[in-house]
Order: structure tokens, then C-alpha cells, then sequence
């Protein structure tokens, strides 16, 4: 696809995760345009996944010459700032990327919040690669006897102890907003009873007001011994929209409208977790992530042949808790992503996380080698129900 004057139009896609990477893929549907990915990282870091890697069971990165279709140019280099102005995006190292759109899919990070002394020195975060592989180096210089406190029983919190304890190694939970927030009650006691059968010590409604070495202080007093913390409470985003100019949700999200597009520049699209459409940002997840980048690049090939993008529509079905390798626990969801009282526990939901896990590397190299290999779902169901999300559904993935 080619601009009014013949020229080819550059997309310059910002973060290789689930949805910049397929958002990248998805673009060369049109000839004419030059992609360009930006990621800091050689690998692409299936997050779904660091569970797995920091217990042993499973790598979570991936090169990307498998993973990104013929013709995309990767630059691996952090973007700094978007210049909407000058239609640059400026990097840590490198020279400026000149775009004519930018996919805006920088995903989200890890955080430790400074209100909670210790967390920085003494605890470990789990939600990036290079924390996680810091997480894996000291639990394999700690014997295996020593015991582990998972601060955060989110799923990311339950999947993190499913595999600690699964190793035999002995882990306390801890939260201050109850187990699986995101499940209903029967959900929530079939993941509950797992974790007490497998020996996790569960301590609901506790909140940690301190982290010392070896130990974590409660809100009550009381402290609970472990050689290793893992804080995993919830997620933040890049502050890149912030420092570019843009407007974003208290969080920092890009505010865009019901299309994806920044509601401050029409040349700027967005996708994944670093979005908030209409201020309203979906859960964070890979479920979202996805389709949103299909979309994103939806968007851009609509603007490009003259035609409305589509307002998005990703319809939930549920989300899905692993417990170890062999189980797990589905909560099924409206579309909106409320959940139903419906759910499947015990071997069943865990062969439905395994789907889980492999279907996004799935798509992402079918979408590499033939682009449009993943559906789109704009139109899918109208105009999606704007129903609040919050950063506080961040920790449930």
C-alpha cells in the first residue's frame, strides 16, 4: 500500500509482545508497507510462561526469526519518546524511526510498590524476563528445603505457588484481597483446595506492610519466615504515552477511542495491556492482547484504504488458573468478562490452560507465515460493553 504520492508507508510497531508481534505480522496483508518492530529484547518472552521458567519446567523465550514474517525490520532498542510533530519515534541508542502510523503495544511490567519497605532490596518480582531469570538464579542456589512466601494470589500469585509447591518446596500465600478475586466462590474453593492438598499455606485478607530478609511483616504483627519472597501483586505499563504527550487513564495507559486510536493523534494506534479505549482498558491478559493486536492492524489498513476502522470487540469467555503441570481451574465469563458460575476444575481445566499456553506461539507463527491466519474479532457482537476494569484486574491474567 502506497501513499497518494506513490511513496510507502512506514508503521513503526512499538514493543514485540503478543500484540505488537502479531499486530507486525498482521500489517503484511498490504504490499507497500515498511514495518519496523522495536523491542529492547533478541527474544520474545512468553509471560504466560514465567512460571514455568522460574520452576524448571519450561523455557519462556523465543527468537524472533521464528516468530516475524518475511520483510519486518527489528531494531532492538527501547523507544523513548513518539515526536507526533516531527513523526519520529525516538530511541535510547539509535538514531529517530521516521512513521507515517505508529502501533503503539508496549505491554506492561512488573511493580513493586515503594510503600512497602523491603519490597525493592528483598523481594522478587516476577512479571519480566530479566526479573524472572534473576528469580530462577536464586532459587537454584537455594535448597530445595527452604521455604518461599508468593505475595499477590491473583493468578499469576496461584500459578507461581502451584509450581513452587509442585517442587516439593514449602510455600506460603499471601493476600490482602482474598484468593482468585477475579473467580466466583466455587471456583475459588476448587483452587483452594488444591493448594491445601499440595501443602500451600494460604493466608487470605493478610497484607504485607514490610519485607525483610527472610522474613515478611503483616499488617497484624505477626511474620512469616521464607528464604525468598516473589511479589506478585499486579502490573504497571512503560511510561512512554506519559513522556510523549499523550493522554493516558490514571494507570498510564494511552487513552484511544472504541477504534484504538489515540485520541490525541489519529497516526497513533494501540494494542495490548498499555491501551485504555475510551479510558476503559480491558483486563490485562494474552486473551486481550491478541486480538487487539489484529485489530491495531486492522485499524491502520482501514485508515490506509480510506475505510472506518471497526470498533473493538473481544469477547471474554473466561480466564483459567494452572495448578502445576497436570491441573488448573477455568472460571467461565460473559463476553464483558464478568464471571458465571460456571467452571471446570481437576485435569480438565488444567488440558485447557495447556491449550492456553501454546495457542498464542501458535497463531503468532501461523499469522508469520500467512497473514490473516488469525481472525479478526472487530464486529464481533457490536459495540463492546464498557464495564469497569480497573489496574486492579491487572493481577489477574
Amino acid at each position: 500500500m502506497t501513499g497518494n504520492h506513490g511513496a510507502t508507508i512506514r508503521v513503526v510497531v512499538i514493543g514485540g509482545g503478543y500484540a505488537g508481534s502479531l499486530a507486525a505480522n498482521h500489517l503484511r496483508l498490504r504490499a507497500g508497507i515498511d514495518i519496523t518492530l522495536v523491542n529492547p529484547r533478541p527474544v520474545f518472552v512468553e509471560r504466560l510462561r514465567l512460571h514455568q521458567f522460574v520452576a524448571g519446567t519450561h523455557g519462556a523465550a523465543i527468537g524472533y526469526e521464528s516468530l516475524l514474517g518475511k520483510g519486518i525490520r527489528l531494531i532492538l532498542d527501547s523507544a523513548v519518546r513518539i515526536d507526533s510533530t516531527a513523526r519520529t519515534v525516538e530511541l535510547a541508542s539509535g538514531p529517530p524511526v521516521d512513521y507515517d502510523y505508529v502501533v503503539y503495544a508496549v505491554g506492561s511490567t512488573a511493580t513493586t510498590p515503594e510503600a512497602v519497605p523491603g519490597v525493592t532490596e528483598y523481594a522478587y518480582p516476577l512479571g519480566e524476563w530479566e526479573y524472572a531469570r534473576r528469580l530462577r538464579a536464586a532459587l537454584g542456589a537455594a535448597s530445595a528445603d527452604v521455604p518461599v512466601t508468593v505475595v499477590g494470589a491473583g493468578l499469576t500469585g496461584i500459578e507461581t505457588a502451584a509450581a513452587m509447591a509442585e517442587q516439593g518446596r514449602a510455600v506460603t500465600l499471601v493476600s490482602d484481597r482474598g484468593l482468585a478475586p477475579a473467580f466466583l466462590e466455587p471456583a475459588r474453593r476448587a483452587v483452594a483446595r488444591w493448594l491445601a492438598h499440595n501443602g500451600v499455606d494460604v493466608r487470605e485478607d493478610a497484607r504485607v506492610t514490610e519485607v525483610r530478609p527472610g522474613v515478611v511483616v503483616l499488617a497484624d504483627g505477626s511474620e512469616l519466615c521464607g528464604a525468598i519472597t516473589i511479589w506478585a501483586t499486579g502490573f504497571g505499563v512503560p511510561d512512554l504515552a506519559v513522556r510523549s504527550g499523550l493522554r493516558t487513564d490514571p494507570l498510564g495507559r494511552l487513552v484511544t477511542d472504541e477504534t484504538l486510536t489515540s485520541i490525541d493523534d489519529d497516526r497513533i494506534v494501540g494494542a495490548g495491556d498499555a491501551v485504555a479505549p475510551s479510558g476503559r482498558a480491558l483486563r490485562m491478559s494474552c486473551y486481550a492482547a491478541g486480538p487487539l493486536g489484529i485489530q491495531a492492524a486492522d485499524n491502520v489498513l482501514a485508515r490506509l484504504a480510506g475505510i472506518e476502522p471497526k470498533a473493538l470487540a473481544v469477547p471474554f469467555a473466561g480466564s483459567t488458573a494452572g495448578l502445576g503441570r497436570r491441573a488448573g481451574v477455568l472460571q467461565f465469563a460473559r463476553s464483558d468478562d464478568t464471571p458465571v458460575r460456571l467452571f471446570l476444575s481437576g485435569r480438565m481445566g488444567g488440558l485447557v490452560k495447556k491449550v492456553g499456553l501454546a495457542a498464542p506461539m501458535w497463531g503468532l507463527r501461523m499469522e508469520a507465515r500467512r497473514p490473516g491466519s488469525v481472525p479478526s474479532m472487530t464486529g464481533f457482537g457490536g459495540r463492546r460493553e464498557l464495564s469497569a476494569s480497573g489496574p486492579e484486574a491487572a493481577v489477574n491474567r
